[in-house]
């Protein structure tokens, strides 16, 4: 039983941390080699869009393949707090991150394709905050893995607040719900794979 949970943390770890460190590198390379990309004033969904060179290698890499590993990242997180239905909205997040590939209009966003990216992007938005909230709701989670969710969860909707009442720009915001969405899940991931290494040093 103790051999799984390992396991399973390690497994998580893995995922979660190769999922973020993969949309990074793919965000900067493909987003080098689009000389009209902007990575201060862009929206990321730019480099997946119709039209764009190298959209479809974004939108396999940094939308599908990243999406998959968040998937197997929130099944497996959901297993080791014990919690199938955190595990479950997490897993959905990934879902529609992998949904967000279907490339959007740049020059129109009421296209029917244009329109299936935005709402992909808020379901996957959604459902990560309600895994958030799963977890800080459920009390038999440790304390830092509840405040951490919370803190998360906190700073995405501070995001959202400081574009309504006109602090920053939309872009700036997409930017910032990136960073906390795949900032908690490294953080998360790391701390994993550190507790896994350090219960593995313990035994032995």
């Amino acid at each position: 039983m103790r051999e799984r949970h390992l396991e399973n943390r390690r497994k998580s770890g893995i995922l979660g941390l190769a999922g973020v460190i993969l949309f990074v590198l793919a965000f900067v390379i493909l987003g080098n080699l689009n000389s009209e990309f902007n990575f201060k004033e862009d929206f990321i969904s730019k480099l997946g869009a119709l039209g764009e060179s190298n959209a479809i290698w974004w939108n396999l890499i940094g939308f599908v393949l990243v999406g998959s590993l968040q998937i197997g990242f929130g099944i497996s997180y959901g297993k080791i707090l014990k919690d199938k239905l955190a595990g479950f909205l997490l897993a959905l997040f990934g879902v529609g991150l992998i949904f967000t590939s279907v490339p959007i209009d740049i020059g129109d966003s009421n296209t029917p394709i244009s329109k299936v990216h935005i709402v992909a992007i808020c379901f996957a938005l959604a459902f990560w905050l309600f895994g958030l909230s799963r977890i800080s709701y459920n009390t038999a989670n440790k304390k830092s893995i509840r405040n951490r969710a919370n803190i998360a969860a906190i700073l995405i909707v501070t995001s959202m607040i400081g574009f309504v009442i006109g602090f920053w720009s939309m872009p700036i915001t997409h930017r910032m719900v990136f960073i906390i969405v795949f900032g908690w899940t490294a953080i998360t991931s790391i701390g994993l794979l550190i507790s896994d290494k350090r219960q593995i040093s313990s035994k032995h």
